[in-house]
């Protein structure tokens, strides 16, 4: 064995800032698969709360503790915020630069990177990748003030629940670390381009059980193109959804069996969406929706 020490050359680690903030909206089927930047932010505060105890007694002594459930809340401050953040903040645009308040507010993801400094490079050591999934933001104040010899920039904010999604063989999660230090390189920036996009495909939040099997080795890219796409047959106005393994189907956002689908009557549309199960990934240049319409 050895004894303990303190303080070792390039083991004083500390964590700093934010950046690389990316605001994810989920499609019809539920999944995030379309992301924007987020610029202007300032600070994110991870609040967790719950996991609180309460005692039981029996026997004149404390027979037990109950704990109760854990939740994941934040608060996001920043200078400014996308366009399409004003849906998942009660604003909708009934006309091009007019909006409305007190309108309902709809779940969204978000990314942001937290940079990681030890005593021998600095900041420049790593950093962690934060994954929020189920996020609902709630009213916030906005504060405006005069002009003066002393300007400053408003800075918004908003607090943030969550609802956790599933992860299979964990309890459901709202938040997913991914420490750069730790993991392996390849794996990592296979989650970057799914997180930040690229020239061919669009950034998406993918789910914790994906996230899990890319670092596990363990994912599957799969293809959605040719005979993996979905066909439609102008003439019997037929969907059909071929059988791919790692994928399911929506239509509308309700899960439909590979095959031929009802056939669409005037006036009708059909999203369909493909998504893939845990371990497995859309490559990154295929698409993942498709829109028919009568």
């Amino acid at each position: 064995m050895t004894a303990l020490a303190w303080d070792q050359v390039g083991e004083r680690l500390y964590e700093t800032g934010v950046d690389h903030g990316v605001l994810y909206m989920p499609n019809e089927a539920g999944v995030y698969a379309d992301g924007v930047a987020w610029n202007g932010l300032t600070a994110i505060t991870e609040s967790p709360s719950g996991a609180e105890s309460t005692p039981l007694y029996a026997d004149n002594i404390k027979y037990l503790n109950l704990i109760s459930a854990e939740e994941f809340g934040a608060t996001i401050e920043a200078f400014t915020y996308p366009d399409e953040f004003a849906l998942y903040d009660g604003t909708a645009s009934p006309q091009v630069g007019v909006s409305i308040g007190q309108q309902s507010r709809k779940n969204f993801g978000l990314s942001y990177r937290t940079q990681l400094g030890n005593d021998v490079e600095g900041a420049d050591f790593g950093y962690k990748l934060h994954l929020i999934y189920g996020a609902i933001a709630a009213p916030s104040e906005k504060g405006y003030a005069t002009i003066n010899d002393a300007p400053e920039a408003i800075s918004f904010s908003w607090d943030v629940t969550t609802t956790p999604v599933a992860v299979a063989g964990y309890k459901p999660t709202a938040q997913l670390v991914v420490d750069s230090t730790k993991v392996d390189v390849a794996a990592l920036a296979a989650l970057e381009l799914l997180l930040y996009g690229s020239g061919g495909a669009d950034p998406q939040l993918p789910l914790p059980g994906t996230v899990i099997a890319l670092f596990a080795g363990t994912i599957t890219e799969v293809s959605t193109s040719g005979a993996n796409s979905p066909t439609y047959v102008a003439g019997t106005h037929v969907v059909t959804l071929p059988a791919v393994v790692g994928l399911t189907w929506k239509v509308n956002g309700v899960t439909k069996v590979a095959g031929a689908q009802p056939a669409l009557t005037i006036g009708q549309s059909a999203l369909v969406t493909a998504v893939p199960v845990d371990g497995y990934v859309i490559e990154p240049l295929d698409v993942s929706a498709w829109n028919f319409d009568f």
